[in-house]
């Protein structure tokens, strides 16, 4: 059971600060959010802009369930600027690289790995998927049960690892997230020829989705290179190339 809940983040990046927006997340933000809220960073990409929204980046950072994420609100929002002064002059900072962005918060499947269990198990890929599947609402929790048992084995046969499945709360249990990594860019290849072929390999899967879902997206990602899974570990203040200071 994993007991966790995850921030996931869409980020518009302002020009071609992608590099430095990703930087200053993982190493100068990343050691403090572990510091202050126990927030871990789950993973970062950048979108392949081919396949959606650009320039743009994907944040998701793990904290200790409901409880974690409202301690984590209450330090956030305790003062009247609603703003952890600590952090001001990093959000001057990283207000030079992003515009602004989407924001959900979303719990895993049961069988959902966390980030310290994905760094120990050497997960990690060449390039990763991300889904958004909407399905009937208050089903989200029985579609993560049937990506466990008909979509994990499908992907096994390309050597994909699904390294994230996620239901969005605060709503009516109608979305679905999934990240999964592939090992090689032409592992990528050979999926997306056997989906739009309709190949045996992932016949179950598509009827799942057209059975279950009433709309459904991918695109490709890419990690930053400080990403955890990338790593092996969490990004901390020994990986700053930067001047920056806490």
């Amino acid at each position: 059971m994993n007991p966790k809940i995850y921030l996931h983040e869409y980020i518009d990046i302002i020009g071609q600060n992608r590099a430095r927006y990703m930087h200053h997340m993982t190493a100068n933000w990343n050691p403090v959010g572990m510091e202050e809220r126990n927030q871990r960073c789950a993973g970062l990409w950048g979108t392949v802009g081919s396949t959606g929204r650009w320039p743009e980046t994907v944040n998701l950072w793990e904290l200790d369930g409901f409880d974690g994420i409202a301690a984590s609100f209450s330090f956030e929002t305790g003062r009247p600027s609603q703003q952890d002064e600590k952090l001001a002059k990093w959000w001057a900072e990283a207000a030079n690289f992003r515009r602004g962005g989407f924001d959900r918060l979303m719990l895993p499947a049961p069988w959902c790995r966390t980030v310290t269990e994905l760094c120990e198990q050497g997960v990690t890929g060449e390039t990763y998927a991300h889904e958004t599947i909407k399905v009937d609402a208050w089903s989200a929790p029985d579609f993560l049960s049937a990506v466990h048992d008909v979509a994990v084995p499908a992907f096994a046969t390309f050597g994909i690892e699904v390294t994230g499945a996620y239901r969005t709360a605060l709503r009516d249990d109608s979305e679905v997230t999934l990240i999964y990594a592939f090992p090689t860019w032409q592992a990528w290849a050979d999926f997306e020829n056997a989906w739009h072929s309709r190949g045996e390999a992932v016949a179950a899967w598509q009827g799942l989705v057209r059975d279950k879902a009433s709309a459904f997206e991918r695109f490709v990602m890419v990690e930053a290179p400080l990403s955890p899974m990338r790593l092996g570990r969490q990004p901390d203040r020994s990986d700053r190339t930067d001047e920056w200071t806490d």
